[in-house]
């Protein structure tokens, strides 16, 4: 199973554009095959600007491992939403006091 990977690269006001190109290159040169990268800048000139890397990459074992468990808790919530709304159609008489 592949998962999308977000990195995170700082670049400073004044770096130079073969700099960024050498870091690009070897970054990209270290991905696994299939990885599909894509690039964007993000930030602003108050926080500074990033380029964020993302590409697929497969899961860990761990990760694997983790996802397996949580996958089923979209269905047990869509069983839940089903029972409350059974629930709301039920009609309730009170006792009188």
């Amino acid at each position: 199973m592949r998962t999308r990977v977000k990195d995170f690269i700082e670049i400073s006001d004044y770096t130079s554009l073969d700099r960024l190109i050498t870091t690009l290159t070897a970054l990209r040169d270290s991905l696994p095959d299939g990885a599909d990268p894509e690039l964007k800048m993000r930030g602003d000139d108050v926080f500074g600007r990033r380029l964020a890397i993302s590409y697929f990459r497969e899961l860990t074992a761990r990760e694997a491992e983790l996802h397996d468990k949580y996958r089923g808790v979209d269905s047990a919530d869509a069983e839940m939403d089903a029972a409350l709304e059974q629930l709301a159609g039920v009609e309730y008489k009170r006792k009188a006091a």
